[in-house]
């Protein structure tokens, strides 16, 4: 018996010295990192239930350790204004007919200020705070409210990304309550979740809802777009506030919400961990934000555009253009490919993919997995950086009535159609001048000014070429591809236009 207590006494001494020098070994490596900020205390695992499946039916003990991270921020923006006159003063006719000012001077301009109000996050005990970036835009001063609503710090904006509308706050304090952040890819619709934050400034509000959904985009909130949906009440004061697990650890900014009235009804949109983490982290090592770059446009497949392709399934990206001298054309990814993974990942859709580029960095390598012309093909591509300005997305003589397309005209490119409709010299095709409004063509989405590039892939050189091949097609559908510009972006896309009555 003696012996069985030594060898315990033994080997509990063994895992202390291994936790010991395990412990040891993280401080050594994280030194460095430290020296710039602390990284936030991640966990992985999923949130915690009892053995049947239940939740907990209450969040309090979660609320006492995770309200501390969540702070409160005031913003002050000085307006300058000027009378409504004051541009007229300058002017020695008003002057002459209504005179100079009372005391002979010009009225300064007056001074306002305008405040703000949102949330934000502590992730860091050494002072790193995440919120949104419309909490803090254009802010001439800043100030940040501890939970307690008493301790205040004046704070600095380390760096912004207006396109995820995210922002990094710095305040000069030690030892803060930092939040544990989770990875909000594991999220599922159901999980329960909490909103913590200060909304319309009545202090510290915690709300209760579930996962909705995750993945949302094309709300036209941001540019780059993953949300997770929750019908926890988040209202005017929340943005930039903790969206937590059931175990209190952090999954999403809160950010925004789709309401008619200006008031929640459930329908309640937050940045995920991981991509506010990924902003943050490039924020802080790089001092901006550099995206990866593929130079391709894309757009997601309909079921009209799977047919023509003869793809398996809607799952994918759809290249419609590609740069010239850009990685993707100096890799050999051709128009008509269909992306569907990157670097071992399934790529459901083009906002998907423009996501998962989005955050890679530049010089990277990525892998690609395309199909073409309905076989697999692989592509390896060193990644470049997306330019700021990169785009996603009078009368012609010689019109002549496309029989394929009915209530579709047509004209060649000149350099006077290129000059009213600015359209580039690289792009050759057949301009489209005029489209019927209840024809199937402009259901498909084709408009004036746009280029058809392509018929049933076949390259179209001039309004002839593409007169000659819409009739020689003898599918249902016709496949086009399309050059058009839209609010200063331009861009090539494909188009399927019913074409079924026309081979009847």
């Amino acid at each position: 018996m003696e012996d069985m207590k030594q060898t315990r006494r033994i080997a509990w001494g063994c895992q202390m010295a291994a936790l010991g020098l395990m412990a040891l070994l993280l401080h050594g490596s994280l030194a460095v990192a430290r020296e710039k900020y602390t990284m936030p205390t991640l966990k992985e695992q999923p949130a915690a239930v009892d053995r049947d499946g239940r939740v907990a039916t209450s969040f309090a003990a979660v609320v006492k350790r995770v309200a501390p991270s969540v702070v409160t921020v005031y913003s002050t923006r000085v307006i300058r204004e000027q009378p409504f006159w004051a541009p007229f003063l300058d002017d020695p006719i008003w002057r002459r007919f209504f005179g100079e000012p009372p005391d002979g001077r010009r009225r300064a301009p007056r001074e306002r200020r305008a405040r703000g109000l949102g949330s934000g996050v502590i992730v860091s005990e050494d002072g790193f705070i995440l919120t949104n970036n419309h909490v803090v835009e254009g802010a001439d001063e800043l100030k940040v409210r501890l939970a307690d609503g008493k301790t205040e710090y004046p704070a600095t904006v380390v760096g912004n990304d207006p396109q995820t509308d995210i922002a990094v706050l710095k305040v000069d304090a030690r030892k803060l309550p930092a939040i544990t952040i989770t990875d909000s890819d594991k999220l599922e619709v159901g999980d329960v979740v909490l909103a913590i934050g200060n909304p319309f400034g009545v202090g510290q509000t915690v709300t209760m809802g579930i996962v909705s959904a995750t993945g949302r985009g094309g709300l036209g909130i941001t540019d780059y777009e993953d949300f997770i949906q929750t019908d926890a009440a988040i209202n005017m004061g929340n943005s930039g506030g903790a969206l937590v697990d059931a175990e209190g650890r952090l999954v999403g900014i809160n950010t925004a919400i789709l309401s008619r009235t200006g008031g929640n009804l459930g329908v309640s949109f937050a940045v995920p961990v991981n991509m506010a983490r990924n902003v943050m982290e490039r924020l802080l090592s790089d001092g901006k934000i550099r995206r990866g770059y593929l130079g391709v446009f894309i757009q997601s497949l309909t079921p009209d555009l799977v047919k023509a392709f003869s793809l398996p399934d809607q799952n994918g990206a759809l290249v419609s253009g590609v740069s010239a001298d850009g990685p993707a054309a100096k890799a050999g990814i051709k128009e008509g490919d269909v992306i569907v993974e990157l670097n071992g990942k399934k790529v459901e859709d083009s906002r998907q993919l423009r996501l998962m580029v989005a955050q890679s960095a530049p010089g990277t390598r990525a892998n690609l997995k395309v199909i073409r012309d309905g076989k697999p093909r692989s592509f390896s591509i060193i990644l470049g950086e997306l330019p700021e300005s990169e785009s996603v997305v009078g009368s012609a003589e010689g019109q002549q009535e496309l029989d394929a397309l009915d209530g579709v005209e047509l004209a060649d490119l000149d350099a006077n159609a290129r000059r009213e409709f600015d359209i580039p010299a690289h792009v050759r095709g057949a301009l489209v001048t005029d489209v019927a409004p209840d024809c199937n063509a402009a259901e498909a989405g084709l408009r004036p000014g746009d280029v058809i590039l392509e018929i049933n892939r076949q390259p179209v050189s001039n309004a002839d070429s593409a007169i000659k091949l819409a009739n020689q097609a003898r599918t249902d559908r016709l496949l086009l591809r399309v050059w058009s510009r839209q609010d200063d972006q331009s861009g090539s896309r494909y188009l399927t236009v019913d074409n079924s009555r026309r081979n009847k």
